[in-house]
């Protein structure tokens, strides 16, 4: 396990997003260079990057047609290691974007497979043995080669699945197990790439799909394996280097090799639940809404059970939010936004700020698709640093910014919030000073649920010698729990304690030595 990470807080840059460096309308790796104090200034000691490798930019740069090299409206190889130098100078780490499960079309590895004489890379994808053989189970791209088959995509039609095999063989003339020499050759193709970067000198990698890679395989005993062996060459070569999965199954995800897991977005979790249910038959039913009434049990119950089963083997992680999904703020205003993400940062494991979060930056949900974001293009907008031109975000004209940024005279924006004490950004600043301050708040740290009872308030639980209380609600709130608690350490609203008895007002939070 990676000394570094039980104590990491990371923020996630989409990076055409976040800042221009040289005036072209698109963020790059050198404007992340010249923000990494803000970053730290903020407390984050980790930053993931979303894909920054050549792309023709059909699903936003997940889509790579080269592993190896910078896209060039990020600069380079050489301004990427620049930014490793620079963050660990200052105590950062860096996490890239790994894309295990399939390709740009673009990328050379296809060009070679689509070709009808048998190569190295024929079987780098997934073909079947005749273009009129398409079984509907599958997503599969028809007829658009001269190559006699059809290749599986994992999305969008430009995204070919690379082979890593079959677990269960339904269609024997051309699926091949998951064991074969060449689905283990693209195995060892992807620990290259890894291989590659971490001796540029990132450290680790967040793995998108991590769950996907092996086909029929409903139990991911198959992707469980070859995850299993990445991880032996990890330890064996770079025993300091992370890889946490987008897999929200932290059970399966940490046995099999991760280090850490997302909770993800998905309607029904714990997560969901919690931070982003919806309006249903004209009530909320989001634990963290104002007007909510919500059930916080579902998310304790998943987290008890999840940390239960992965036994200290490594860590969940929870997201203020990421490139993939609205931002919270489509449905929470400032005072909403401070107790959830404070309470984010509390939560057992790693947390993840995604930029602009902590200001509280809009969802844009009027944009066409840029990239093939689709609706998730709202929550893709440029930073929002001041009230300059562009936000401060880029000296380009407006019409060749990469997307429009909010430049209104009260927009949502870091200098602004910077200056008043009590703003978002200086709420969540205070939050995660205290978080880094003590090692109770790491993700080794114990938890426990200290009161969480369905469609009430509040919610309170243990992290080491603290105790975290949280009620979202505008309505008070009242609880009785077995602990005393003593001097408050952050607050955000009333909280009154009278020995184990504690009244707290409409949206507050509190933590508490015990």
């Amino acid at each position: 396990m990676p000394k570094w990470l039980s104590n990491a807080v990371f923020y996630q840059i989409y990076p055409q997003s976040f800042y221009d460096s040289n005036g072209d309308g698109i963020g790059d790796i050198n404007g992340i260079k010249e923000k990494l104090g803000y970053i730290k200034d903020l407390g984050c000691n980790a930053i993931w990057i979303n894909p920054c490798f050549e792309s023709p930019f059909m699903d936003g740069g997940y889509d790579i047609s080269d592993y190896y090299k910078v896209a060039a409206r990020y600069g380079t190889n050489g301004d990427l290691k620049s930014l490793f130098e620079a963050a660990h100078s200052l105590g950062i780490k860096v996490l890239l974007d790994l894309v295990p499960g399939h390709t740009s079309d673009k990328h050379k590895w296809f060009s070679e497979s689509k070709k009808p004489e048998k190569n190295e890379f024929s079987d780098r994808y997934i073909w079947t043995d005749s273009v009129w053989e398409a079984p509907r189970q599958y997503n599969f791209e028809c007829g658009i080669t001269n190559r006699d088959g059809n290749y599986m995509v994992n999305f969008f039609s430009s995204q070919p699945a690379l082979n890593y095999g079959f677990n269960k063989i339904t269609h024997p003339k051309w699926q091949m197990s998951y064991k074969s020499p060449e689905c283990k050759r693209t195995v060892e193709a992807i620990k290259d790439v890894m291989r590659f970067w971490l001796d540029l000198g990132c450290d680790g990698f967040r793995v998108d799909m991590a769950d996907s890679l092996v086909k029929n395989d409903d139990e991911k005993t198959a992707t469980s394996e070859i995850w299993r062996d990445i991880r032996i060459m990890l330890d064996e070569n770079y025993p300091e280097a992370a890889i946490i999965s987008e897999w929200c199954c932290p059970q399966r995800a940490i046995t099999c090799g991760f280090h850490s897991d997302f909770y993800l977005d998905h309607e029904g979790n714990g997560y969901h639940t919690a931070f982003r249910n919806d309006i249903i038959n004209g009530e909320d039913t989001c634990f963290f809404s104002k007007l909510g009434k919500g059930d916080i049990t579902v998310l304790t119950g998943e987290l008890e059970k999840d940390l239960k089963q992965i036994n200290g083997l490594g860590y969940v992680s929870f997201i203020t939010g990421n490139h993939d999904i609205k931002r919270l703020s489509y449905r929470y205003d400032e005072s909403e936004l401070k107790v959830a993400i404070c309470t984010i940062l509390f939560l057992p494991g790693v947390p993840f700020i995604y930029y602009g979060d902590e200001i509280g930056m809009p969802y844009n949900e009027s944009l066409k698709s840029k990239e093939g974001g689709f609706y998730r293009t709202g929550s893709r907008t440029p930073m929002q640093w001041d009230d300059s031109r562009n936000a401060g975000f880029s000296n380009a004209n407006k019409q060749d910014l990469y997307l429009p940024v909010d430049d209104s005279e009260n927009n949502v924006n870091v200098k602004a919030q910077s200056q008043y004490n009590y703003s978002l950004l200086n709420t969540i600043k205070k939050a995660l000073t205290i978080r880094n301050e003590y090692n109770d708040f790491s993700a080794e740290s114990e938890y426990e649920t200290l009161f969480a009872q369905k469609h009430r308030y509040p919610y309170i639980f243990r992290r080491g010698d603290f105790a975290v209380c949280v009620n979202p609600s505008v309505e008070s709130a009242k609880a009785n729990i077995d602990i005393t608690l003593k001097n408050c350490v952050f607050k955000i609203g009333d909280v009154d304690i009278n020995g184990k008895n504690i009244n707290m007002q409409g949206q507050s939070m509190g933590v508490f030595k015990l």
